[in-house]
């Protein structure tokens, strides 16, 4: 399938995020820095499952809205001391488009979601405004 348009980057707010829902129920978070970049992470922190699209992104790193937990929008890890792992997602921007693919995490170092590697046929997007 590849990638799929999911959002005009200017829907996405600066240092906020928009949803992602597969049709298989994995939701992943799309991620805009001050800077324009955007980041896909999947919408889970490691430690305790918090959503990280509700999170405060700051640079290119995300801190976790339910105990604070600094995760890294380029990897998908855990600031030290923290441990852990986020899986990451392709994403580009094409002529202002924001084009995702979500079928499967960009090598994960760490354990890896069997749901999250099948693909999608149809899904769902969701807007999440700046915390």
């Amino acid at each position: 399938m590849g990638f799929i348009a999911v959002a005009k980057l200017e829907d996405i707010p600066r240092l906020g995020a928009r949803r992602y829902r597969r049709e298989d129920g994995a939701v992943i978070a799309i991620f805009r820095t001050a800077s324009d970049t955007v980041f896909a992470l999947r919408d889970a922190c490691p430690h305790k499952g918090g959503p990280l699209s509700q999170g405060i992104v700051f640079g290119e790193s995300l801190a976790c809205p339910l105990h604070n937990w600094c995760i890294s929008l380029k990897s998908g890890e855990a600031c030290s001391p923290d441990e852990g792992q986020v899986e990451r997602f392709e994403v580009r921007v094409v002529d202002g488009h924001v084009e995702l693919d979500p079928r499967n995490a960009c090598h994960p170092r760490v354990g890896g979601d069997p749901i999250l590697g099948s693909p999608p046929t149809r899904g769902r997007h969701e807007r999440v405004g700046t915390t």
